[in-house]
């Protein structure tokens, strides 16, 4: 059903209009298991994942806003949040916005102090993406486009990136983005749900987070890598089996054995499981969603510091700049694969 004219009316809905002029859908897909999911093309972001459980009881399961303007106006806060966005140029911090490539030093925009965050000022997740496929039928999934121009945020290179989001009958969000560029580059792209197995409204305090690593990747006081790999627990985090999530944590975890999960995060309240999978050499985690009062969430929610825990699949942060960490660029006529993997079961 690509590209099916029949099938984008059925699922677009209008949910909002960017200063620009263009015109912001939401695209909602479902499978026979009664799990929902709905993304919409300002990002490529996820609004909404609702899940039963064994009881029949739905909860929406990552934070978001009702209108389009929330989402907008949630990156003027002090902390942007960043909520169910794709992440990129690059993804995590790099130092000083500085990297160099082919003997060329490139400087970058710094968004988070003299450093470079999530792309930049604009980044990927304020990007008005194309949809460019929609299936309704059994494992329904939708494929967005973004073409980054050469010199976007100071990135040397035209990007073109492709996401899919895939929900499976096995109850899965399958995240899959590919990309290609006509100019050496660096890339890192990660998907940035906060999730709560207990609601949206919910604190993530009482939910049971498992990591399957001792080891992290060390930072400065400005959680920017310092190169080393150091065990888990000096940090305080020790996570080998289920212990509630931390009310504090800004960390990369180094996976190793991409046969094992990368986290897990469970609630005895709802009954909900969710096993994250990926191809990726890390997975940040990062406990937060405060909207410091300025903002409210879906449904009139009062977001802090608790309300969601994400888990960002990616490269390390500031890998660039690091010889001893997986390489981070994309030659021209290479091709960008990463996927990553979000199960959906009841305890």
């Amino acid at each position: 059903m690509d590209n099916n004219s029949t099938a984008f009316n059925n699922v677009a809905k209008p949910f909002g209009v960017l200063p620009n002029g263009k015109q912001v859908n939401s695209y909602t897909i479902a499978n026979t298991h009664g799990i929902s999911l709905t993304v919409i093309n300002y990002g490529a972001t996820i609004t909404s994942l609702n899940v039963p459980n064994s009881k029949g009881e739905v909860y929406d399961i990552v934070l978001g806003f009702d209108t389009l303007e929330g989402y907008i106006d949630s990156y003027s806060l002090p902390s942007p949040p960043y909520f169910g966005a794709i992440m990129g140029r690059y993804a995590g911090r790099i130092k000083n916005g500085k990297f160099s490539l082919n003997g060329t030093e490139y400087t970058l925009n710094t968004n988070l102090g003299e450093h470079h965050l999530h792309g930049g000022n604009l980044g990927f997740g304020r990007a008005f993406w194309d949809v460019t496929a929609i299936e309704t039928g059994e494992n329904p999934y939708i494929k967005l486009k973004y073409v980054s121009p050469d010199g976007e945020e100071n990135f040397p290179g035209a990007l073109t990136i492709e996401v899919k989001y895939t929900l499976t009958e096995g109850n899965e969000i399958v995240v899959e983005y590919e990309a290609t560029t006509d100019k050496d580059t660096i890339i890192n792209l990660t998907q940035h749900s906060y999730f709560n197995l207990e609601g949206h409204k919910s604190s993530v305090a009482d939910q049971d987070l498992q990591l399957f690593t001792d080891s992290i990747v060390e930072t400065d006081q400005l959680n920017i890598p310092t190169g080393n790999f150091i065990e888990a627990t000096l940090k305080g985090f020790d996570f080998k089996e289920p212990a509630p999530c931390p009310g504090v944590i800004d960390t990369s975890f180094v996976l190793t054995d991409t046969d094992k999960p990368a986290a897990v995060l469970s609630s005895k309240k709802s009954g909900l499981k969710m096993t994250v999978h990926t191809n990726q050499p890390s997975v940040h985690i990062y406990v937060g969603g405060n909207c410091f009062g300025k903002l409210k969430g879906k449904e009139g929610a009062d977001y802090n510091t608790l309300s969601g825990i994400c888990f960002e699949t990616q490269n390390f942060p500031d890998a660039p700049n690091r010889s001893n960490f997986p390489s981070a660029t994309l030659r021209k006529g290479e091709k960008y694969n990463q996927k990553s993997i979000f199960k959906l079961e009841n305890l």
